[in-house]
């Protein structure tokens, strides 16, 4: 027997050889590697570029704005503020003789100022640019609202009524001065609100002026992302609540002249994307991006029609940087290197910001498969602040963003693109089967649901808990109140479990799906990031409630541990990511016990899946699972096991294992989560499978830990290790560099087991919660790949 196990490793080895080659995507897409590294060479130009006052010239007499401009992009590129070219930037910028007067470039040095995030010392240099943008912002006539080349008090040397790309870098600097903490009136928000609802084209589109009725990409992306900003910037601080204290949230909807505008622009870019040129200009082509970047983001899209935006701009990008210098040339007259580089970095490094939520867009259809009810949307604002609210908080990304996703057009793929897909309703809706099952291979594969009822949807309640229901109508999982020890309620924020009701569904490792029957997007909708004058205390306090159950949320769905947009998010779950049994492809098979043998039902082969796409081998992701008395695992040269239970094999099956480990087999296992119940339990059983071989940690020399057998060099990865202690206070989970901790049994001069108690599963599915005490998912897997590796290398 154990020569035949011999023979399958060796028919596995000649097999992954032949057909390793053949394995491989049909056309490689753009990856975030490759970005990082088009990022890293444009930084470096630009830093080459830099002048000894710590100033950027481009050929003319913008040199304050040119160096604000590019400042911003550095620092959107990760270049800290305390880098020594960066701190002479900043010396440059904040001399008072280098005063700006043109609108471009008091936009952009509020904005570089504000990205330097230099500790709020800033805070009274853009205060004052502030007071000069709203002072010229034009207040009468034509072009009202809006801004021109001159900072001149109310826009007195405006040319021509104004134009909408002064007037889209006023908006920019503005919201981003009052996100730094600098107020900005809202009279000007109001004004510029009229300005671009004014000046949008019959087509949808937006042109340079009032006057141009010719509408272009540029622009329209300009129109786009301004309308956005704005709206997020109003607020009614009035009536707000009602005379019981409740807050107002569900009257009926009035037509709103935003959201119409909006779908407008969205429209004509739809009909007229392009990356590789400004649609309808032919000329700025650069700048046209990075306002696509800023319309895309900022409206929560990632398609315009069937487009990418972010992936086809990515590609288009890093393949046309200049391949010794690291930067790019663009189409306008003044797009030299420098200002095109500029724009490049802020479109690549901006738009690779991870996406915490997929918004649910669902609901009755019409004969051409659009949507004619908008319940999924009763709080427009609801996810852009929970997100925006998120990005500030200590221990979180600063640049998050969110996406909306159709429910019958997006693939399970398009839904992993974020760790969170939030669904909201008032009214009861029927999801057909296809969405039902995508949702529940989403859950599967790594992803959370996160559900409320908002407007005390009574009927969008009834409607959920069947959708449950149809989802696992076997029972394997059910909807039930989350109890006072879950970990939701302390894995940001420390809540009271009996005021704050949450339900959830319970697979594996975790709860996939998280239920709040009480109306917590009204209340996300409602927040700001400077409380209104007129706002009732206790509807802050509201407010700050509802805010804090949604970081939870996050907090436990997410672990913190955040994807950004282009990494490899594929599974082994995903649509066509499954490998068909074949003979002589690496077979693995998973042991059944009584202890959750199928915790994380789709680890074994998310791990085989990344050794095919990770290393170029060739391994069966076909699910079979045998329990340890079936002879049929001694076809397999690799059993694969885990759990978070305590367990106990019958005196069979352990005379069983041993004999297929004695005749050559090999078998992986870990503790899911870390689970102690059975870390405890497996231990017991290989003291009574091998009593005279006992478990021992793998020195770090060990080859397994190196990429000497073509793996990875794992001496030191990232763990997390969750405080343990009471459930009345705040989870605390840190996450440290650490040598791994694999430990085996050897026999006869081989290891034939090898067993980690900590997490490693769990990880493979991407199930971050902040309470489970393993290894970061990137790390998980090159962990789990060297131990296959190694098995098939003895």
């Amino acid at each position: 027997m154990r020569c035949g196990i011999a023979r399958h490793f060796l028919i596995v080895i000649c097999s992954l050889a032949i057909l390793a080659s053949s394995h491989r995507h049909a056309q490689a897409e753009i990856t975030a590697h490759q970005v990082h590294e088009s990022i890293d060479n444009g930084v470096k130009f630009l830093l080459r570029k830099q002048k000894s006052d710590g100033s950027w010239a481009s050929g003319g007499s913008w040199d304050i704005g040119v160096t604000s401009l590019t400042a911003l992009a550095l620092f959107n590129a990760k270049v800290p503020a305390d880098h020594p070219q960066m701190a002479l930037t900043l010396r440059y910028l904040r001399n008072s003789s280098n005063e700006p007067n043109r609108t471009y470039e008091v936009a952009l040095m509020i904005m570089a100022l504000a990205a330097a995030k230099d500790g709020g010392r800033d805070g009274g240099r853009i205060a004052k640019l502030v007071e000069k943008l709203e002072d010229s912002q034009i207040r009468r006539g034509e072009g009202r609202g809006g801004w021109s080349y001159g900072t001149a008090p109310g826009g007195r040397l405006n040319i021509q009524g104004g134009d909408n790309s002064n007037s889209q870098y006023a908006v920019l600097a503005l919201r981003d001065a009052q996100e730094y903490g600098v107020e900005v009136s809202t009279a000007t928000w109001e004004r510029i609100r009229a300005h671009w609802l004014g000046a949008q084209n019959v087509d949808g589109g937006w042109g340079y002026s009032l006057t141009s009725k010719s509408s272009t990409g540029s622009m329209t992306v300009a129109g786009i992302a301004s309308m956005v900003i704005v709206h997020s910037m109003l607020s009614d601080d009035a009536n707000e609540i009602d005379e019981d204290g409740h807050p107002i949230c569900c009257g009926t909807p009035e037509e709103d002249p935003y959201l119409k505008a909006l779908e407008r622009g969205v429209e004509w870019m739809t009909r007229n994307f392009a990356v590789g040129m400004n649609p309808k200009a032919h000329t700025w082509q650069l700048y046209y991006l990075y306002g696509l970047e800023r319309a895309g983001r900022l409206s929560a899209r990632r398609f315009f029609g069937q487009h990418d935006w972010y992936r086809e701009g990515a590609e288009y990008l890093v393949a046309r940087q200049h391949q010794f210098a690291g930067s790019w040339k663009g189409s306008g007259h003044m797009e030299d290197e420098i200002i095109s580089t500029s724009f490049a970095l802020l479109f690549l490094s901006k738009g690779l910001a991870p996406v915490l939520v997929n918004k649910l867009k669902y609901g009755p259809r019409d004969n051409n498969g659009r949507l004619t009810e908008q319940d999924w949307d009763n709080h427009h604002n609801d996810v852009n602040n929970l997100t925006k609210h998120i990005s500030g908080l200590e221990k979180w990304p600063k640049l998050l963003t969110w996406q909306q996703v159709d429910s019958r057009a997006a693939t399970v793929t398009d839904l992993h693109q974020a760790p969170v897909v939030f669904i909201s309703g008032r009214y009861g809706y029927d999801f057909t089967e296809a969405e039902r099952g995508k949702l529940k291979e989403y859950v599967s594969g790594g992803g959370t649901i996160f559900v409320e009822s908002c407007c005390d949807g009574e009927d969008f309640d009834r409607s959920f808990r069947e959708m449950i229901r149809k989802m696992y109508p076997d029972g394997e999982a059910e909807l039930v109140r989350l109890g006072p020890d879950h970990e939701v309620y302390r894995s940001e924020y420390r809540l009271d479990s009996e005021t704050v009701e949450l339900w959830g569904v319970e697979l594996g490792c975790r709860t996939v799906i998280i239920y709040s029957p009480d109306d917590l997007s009204c209340l996300w909708d409602k927040w700001r990031l400077r409380i209104p004058e007129k706002r009732a205390p206790a509807l802050t306090s509201m407010v700050l409630r509802a805010m804090k159950v949604g970081v939870n949320v996050i907090a436990y769905a997410t672990g913190r541990e955040l994807m950004e947009k282009l990494d490899d998010n594929r599974l082994a779950a995903d649509e066509g990511a499954q490998v068909k049994v074949s003979r002589g492809l690496l077979q693995v098979a998973k042991i059944r016990h009584a202890g959750s043998w199928n915790t994380a039902p789709t680890a074994l082969r998310n791990m085989l899946f990344a050794l095919n796409d990770k290393l170029g081998m060739v391994a069966s992701t076909t699910e079979r699972d045998l329990v340890a008395v079936d002879d049929n695992i001694f076809k397999y040269p690799i059993l694969y096991m885990h759990g978070r239970h305590r367990f106990e094999f019958s005196r069979q099956e352990q005379e069983n294992l041993r004999k297929y480990l004695d005749q050559g087999g090999f078998l992986f296992a870990d503790a899911c989560c870390g689970a102690p119940q059975f870390d405890k339990s497996f231990r017991e059983l290989m003291e009574q499978i091998y009593p005279d071989a006992p478990l021992k940690r793998l020195p770090m020399d060990h080859e397994i830990f190196t990429s000497q057998l073509g793996g990875f060099d794992i001496r030191k990865v990232q763990r997390r290790a969750p405080e343990s202690g009471s459930t009345k206070v705040t989870l605390k989970s840190n996450v440290f560099e650490v040598e791994p901790l694999l430990e085996g049994i050897e026999i006869d001069g081989r290891i034939a087991v090898i067993y980690s108690k900590f997490d490693i599963s769990c990880a493979l599915e991407r199930q971050s919660s902040v309470a489970c005490a393993g290894y970061v998912h990137e790390d998980a897997v090159k962990i789990a790949l060297n131990v296959v590796l190694y098995s098939i290398a003895q």
